[in-house]
């Protein structure tokens, strides 16, 4: 999902999840977002969270909606795009028959998405260190979160 002010895209939010029903060929898929109209996150960016999330392809559970991740433009930080990101993953995947939860990782140098996440009922469920997420993203910590649909 893109979100966009004005004909720009202002945030992004990826998420994907996993059901009984998942396994058959019913499963929903957007088109993705031409290249221009998400450079302006930056080209080194983009290229460490495209190797991040093919190196951590976190499969989630059964009943697990999991979000890859949730960028906002720095320009439009605090304005309520990512709440309003996140929003719309909840009441789309309350439409999904067998997802109970939403998850996530974030940054243990990411307060402010973390502050974000709990304000809206995540709770940390783990931490992990990587040496290879700290190369990519300079963090070695990471806390994965989630929280309850019903």
């Amino acid at each position: 999902m893109i979100a966009l002010q004005g004909g720009k895209v202002v945030g992004t939010i990826a998420i994907k999840w996993s059901t009984q029903s998942s396994n058959s060929a019913s499963k929903k898929r957007q088109k993705s977002p031409s290249w221009q109209s998400i450079h302006r996150f930056g080209r080194w960016n983009l290229f460490k969270i495209r190797i991040g999330l093919s190196l951590f392809d976190y499969k989630p559970q059964e009943g697990e909606c999991y979000i890859a991740d949730v960028v906002v433009h720095p320009d439009y930080r605090g304005q309520g795009v990512g709440k309003l990101l996140l929003r719309w993953a909840e009441q789309f995947m309350q439409q999904e028959p067998g997802v109970d939860r939403l998850s996530l990782y974030v940054s243990g140098k990411n307060l402010r998405a973390r502050k974000l996440y709990e304000q809206l009922g995540f709770n940390v469920r783990s931490h992990e260190n990587s040496l290879v997420w700290h190369w990519l993203f300079n963090e070695k910590e990471w806390s994965y979160m989630w929280r309850s649909l019903k």
